[in-house]
C-alpha cells in the first residue's frame, strides 16, 4: 500500500505542474444544511478535475518515455488529464474512450491535443482495446486508478485539504474506480473520517466493501462517465478497508439537485460526478454526527454548460 511518504514524494514531483485549489468555507445557511461545510474546489484544477495529479505523477515517476508517448483508457476526465499532462511535457497521447463518454469530454480530450479512439461500449472494453494498442506501440500506460503512482498523485488532494482545513473531522469524497479516495485514505490514514459517496447506478466500492473484495458491479446513471468503474482497483481496496469509515449511495435525482444548488448558490458548474459527494449531505444519505466539522471534495467540472442548463 502507498503511504503518506509516497504522497509527499508525489507532491514534490508534480509541484508547479498542478494548481493548489482553494477551499470555500460556507455558513450553516448557505446550502440550507443547518451546519457549516468546507468545500475543496478541485473542479478548478487543470483539465477540469483532480486527475492531472495522478497523471503527472505517473509520467514523471516513470523516467524516460518513448516516442510512442502515453496511452490511457478513460470515461473522460482521466483522458483529459493525461492529454493535458502529455501536452505540457511534450509527449504524444492516445486516449481510448467508451461509448458512454460524453461529447463534452471527448471534445475536451481532443482540444488538448490527444489522439482520441473509440474503444467499445464500456470502460472495461476501452481499457482492453488500449492495452492491445499499448502492446503494439510500447507507449506508457497511465491507468485511470489502479496504479500506485496514480494513487499517490491523487493523494496530494488530501495533503492540500488538510493543510488548508486542518479542523475537519469528516471528508466526503465521490468514488468510482477508487484512485482518488484510495490516495486520500493513504494520506489521512484515519486522522480524518472519509465517507465514500457513489451513485446508486455505480456502486463498485460499496459492493466491494460489503463483499470484502473487489467484485463486478453495475455501471449506469448520470455519473457513469466519471464514476462508472465496473470494479474498484486492487491497489486502493486495502486502503479503503482500513480507512474509509462509511460508504453511502445517492440517487441520480439527488446528484442533479446538488448540481443545481451549487449553481444557484455558488455559481459553480459541476458535472454529475463532481456533485455526487455533496448530494449525500443534501439528501440526508449521510448525516454528520454531533460536533462534526465537515468537508466535501467538489471534484469535477467537465460538462456542457448548455446541457447543464
Amino acid at each position: 500500500m502507498i503511504t503518506s511518504s509516497d504522497i509527499e514524494t508525489a507532491a514534490r514531483l508534480i509541484e508547479g505542474k498542478i494548481r493548489h485549489t482553494p477551499v470555500l468555507r460556507l455558513g450553516p445557511d448557505e446550502l440550507d444544511l443547518g451546519f457549516p461545510v468546507t468545500l475543496k474546489l478541485e473542479l478548478l484544477q487543470h483539465a477540469g478535475s483532480f486527475k492531472p495529479r495522478g497523471a503527472f505523477n505517473r509520467i514523471l515517476s516513470a523516467g524516460a518515455v518513448s516516442e510512442a508517448g502515453v496511452i490511457a483508457a478513460s470515461g473522460g476526465n482521466h483522458g483529459a488529464a493525461v492529454a493535458y499532462a502529455a501536452r505540457e511535457l511534450g509527449l504524444r497521447a492516445e486516449i481510448y474512450v467508451p461509448d458512454l463518454a460524453s461529447a463534452a469530454k471527448r471534445a475536451r480530450i481532443e482540444s488538448l491535443g490527444a489522439v482520441l479512439v473509440q474503444g467499445g461500449a464500456t470502460f472495461a472494453e476501452a481499457l482492453e482495446a488500449s492495452r492491445v494498442r499499448q502492446a503494439e506501440s510500447g507507449a506508457l500506460e497511465i491507468h485511470a486508478f489502479d496504479h500506485p503512482a496514480v494513487l499517490a498523485g491523487q493523494g496530494t488532494v488530501a495533503r492540500e485539504f488538510e493543510a488548508d482545513a486542518p479542523e475537519l473531522t469528516h471528508v466526503l469524497v465521490a468514488a468510482g474506480g477508487g484512485g482518488l479516495i484510495g490516495g486520500m485514505a493513504a494520506w489521512y490514514a484515519g486522522r480524518t473520517s472519509l465517507v465514500a459517496v457513489e451513485p446508486q447506478g455505480c456502486p463498485s466500492l460499496h459492493d466491494a466493501l460489503a463483499a470484502g473484495r473487489p467484485v463486478p458491479s453495475p455501471v449506469g446513471g448520470v455519473a457513469a462517465d466519471a464514476l462508472g468503474a465496473r470494479q474498484v482497483g486492487a491497489e486502493m481496496f486495502p486502503l479503503a478497508q482500513r480507512f474509509v469509515s462509511a460508504s453511502v449511495l445517492v440517487s441520480d435525482a439527488a446528484i442533479g439537485a446538488a448540481q443545481r444548488l451549487l449553481w444557484d448558490r455558488l455559481r459553480l458548474v459541476t458535472e454529475a460526478g463532481g456533485a455526487t459527494a455533496l448530494a449525500a449531505l443534501l439528501s440526508g444519505a449521510w448525516v454528520p454526527p454531533a460536533g462534526a466539522r465537515v468537508g466535501v471534495l467538489v471534484c469535477g467540472a467537465n460538462t456542457d454548460p448548455a446541457a447543464f442548463a
